[in-house]
């Protein structure tokens, strides 16, 4: 409960934090502050670089603005432009400045125009959007490659009362200045204009109107509904078929062993399954500090991506601004700390471990060294590229301040709750001191073939919304219907959950008692194959390219499918515990 209303107040701080500034009221004439933001190529939307990068009209001294943690994260630099605009005052050409371009900033302005270069500007926290010019291409022979500079921006403004509602800036109201054959120095003009117009929509509507009109980027994907219901469908059917194999099976498998005496004596010779095992079934595993710290961590991913879920469907955050969820991310991750030191100790403890503070160590450093280790090389690229995702200095401080000062300690109070807490582990049967011999199996009942069908099934749950995912965490659409992945999200739980039940009754019936590990690996492998579908629409689906690009996505899947396998693996092992518990539970032991 504690945790929950620390959550809530982190997140309400964060919505009023980055809702400053956004309801500004001006008089008229006022100046009106345009920023300019940055610059990237228009398919590579996480490679964005500052805009005055690009040799274009800056002031003498370039004067910042100051943002809030999401807009750093999601890679704004505002900084004031030359632009004189004021408050409901139309005005026809004016120069912005008058450059000579050299040779290297030619190729620049060239170059950055063959990729399909957009701008960022923002008024009044309204995005503008434009392409820094155009190329056209005909004729195979001769060839024929012609590349512009849009020189001219058109300023489009709606207002209500004191308020601006809605602002768009235009770049190909004039012809585009040709770069083709131009030599340095060549001198450029640029030159704007602006348009106000009253508008009967206010302030409260604003994001509606700004919804309706701001087609640069899609808005939504285009669902496939009979694709998602065909994959639903499918999923119940697995699902159904596993509960009711493993049923009827199981039935058979208590009626042999819930035999009288009498007929034990006669079966002897025959027993053999599962039931011969129990004196092994329950011995713990080796590195049992790591598997309860993967528990833990694999516990809050699970409390966390249900709570991400479960806000974007009540509209608790903008899910439109990728920096509002890594903010929201950020928080909830940090409180939610408590969660992966409660399940680590106390099932450390259940298990007999007594080096509870080096557990409690290694569960705080399960994700967050290794996301620090590829989140180094990923920054550091963007930081020799250039690129405005990287962060500066003082948001990682920031972000090292939140781990050090709340998900490091909440992870320790929670270690002392659960190790303070813990009771015995409970074992339905008892364990002999020698180990059973454990018979060979053939090669499509081995561990490497459990891991591909644990992993496969999951991940065959969910393709159908990996498109969709990829498409809104590494292109330009948005994605909407929560509800949908929602139920996705659950549906991949229960797939994980009754997949693992069944390969564990395999393994044991295979008198292999060596669970623990591999409940863990057959549904942590969907990873794997998140991965490989990764390196799919990279190559196939996406329009991505160059270094930086190529690194932060490969980084960034790289963690996604290591929290894949956190998660679907505390699934896959609590589900099979439970399973194991009660099979031995219920059947009469000698």
């Amino acid at each position: 409960m504690a945790t929950s209303t620390l959550v809530m107040i982190g997140v309400a701080l964060l919505t009023i934090t980055e809702s400053l500034a956004e309801n500004n009221r001006f008089k008229d004439q006022e100046k009106v502050h345009i920023y300019v933001n940055k610059v990237g190529p228009y398919f590579n939307p996480h490679e964005t670089y500052h805009y005055y990068q690009l040799p274009v009209c800056r002031p003498d001294t370039v004067e910042t603005k100051s943002l809030t943690l999401g807009e750093i994260l999601d890679g704004d630099r505002m900084a004031e432009s030359m632009y004189d605009i004021k408050f409901k005052e139309n005005s026809g050409d004016k120069s912005l400045c008058t450059i000579k371009l050299n040779a290297d900033e030619l190729n620049q302005l060239k170059e950055a125009i063959e990729d399909l270069y957009y701008f960022e500007f923002v008024v009044d926290n309204i995005p503008l959007r434009g392409f820094v010019g155009h190329f056209s291409e005909g004729n195979l022979f001769p060839h024929n490659h012609q590349v512009y500079l849009w020189t001219h921006h058109h300023f489009y403004l709606e207002y209500h009362d004191d308020q601006i509602i809605y602002a768009s800036v235009s770049v190909n109201d004039r012809k585009g200045l040709s770069l083709t054959e131009a030599e340095a120095p060549f001198q450029v003009e640029f030159t704007y204009n602006v348009t106000w117009k009253h508008t009967d929509v206010d302030y409260q509507h604003r994001a509606m109107r700004l919804m309706k009109d701001s087609l640069f980027f899609p808005r939504t994907l285009e669902v496939h509904w009979l694709s998602i219901i065909n994959s639903m469908v499918l999923v119940f059917l697995l699902i159904g078929f596993v509960i009711i194999i493993l049923m009827r099976v199981l039935k058979n498998d208590f009626a042999r062993y819930n035999l009288y005496e009498e007929d034990v004596e006669e079966l002897d010779q025959e027993e053999n399954g599962w039931k011969i095992i129990h004196t092994d079934v329950f011995r713990f595993p080796q590195h049992k500090s790591l598997l309860c710290a993967i528990l833990g961590v694999g516990s809050q991913f699970l409390a966390l991506a249900t709570a991400i879920l479960v806000m974007a469907m009540t509209g608790m955050f903008n899910v439109h601004r990728h920096g509002s969820m890594n903010s929201a991310a950020i928080l909830i991750y940090a409180f939610t700390s408590c969660i992966a030191g409660y399940v680590s100790s106390n099932f450390y403890k259940q298990l007999g471990g007594e080096k509870w503070v080096w557990n409690i160590v290694l569960t705080s450093c399960m994700f967050s060294v290794p996301f620090f280790l590829v989140w180094s090389f990923v920054n550091s690229v963007a930081w020799y590229q250039g690129s405005t995702q990287a962060l500066p200095f003082t948001t990682i401080l920031l972000l090292m301040l939140v781990w050090i000062l709340v998900g490091y300690p909440l992870t320790v109070i929670g270690g002392i709750l659960g190790k303070n807490m813990a009771s015995d582990f409970d074992a339905p049967c008892r364990t002999k001191n020698i180990c059973r011999e454990i018979p060979p199996v053939p090669w499509y009942r081995s561990a490497t073939m459990h891991c591909i069908i644990g992993g496969f099934l999951p991940f065959s749950a969910i393709s159908v919304e990996m498109y969709y995912i990829f498409t809104t965490l590494w292109g330009r659409e948005q994605y909407t219907l929560y509800g949908i992945l929602f139920v996705v999200y659950g549906i991949l739980l229960s797939v994980t959950a009754c997949i693992s039940v069944a390969l564990s009754y395999f393994q044991l019936s295979n008198e292999d008692y060596r669970w623990w590990w591999r409940s863990i690996f057959s549904a942590g492998s969907t990873g794997f194959f998140v991965f490989l579908y990764s390196i799919f629409y990279f190559c196939k689906r996406s329009s991505m390219s160059g270094v930086l690009q190529t690194v932060q996505f490969f980084g960034y899947t790289v963690l996604v499918c290591y929290v894949f396998f956190l998660m679907l693996g505390t699934v896959s092992f609590f589900a099979s515990l439970r399973f194991i518990r009660h099979i031995y539970t219920y059947v009469k032991l000698a």
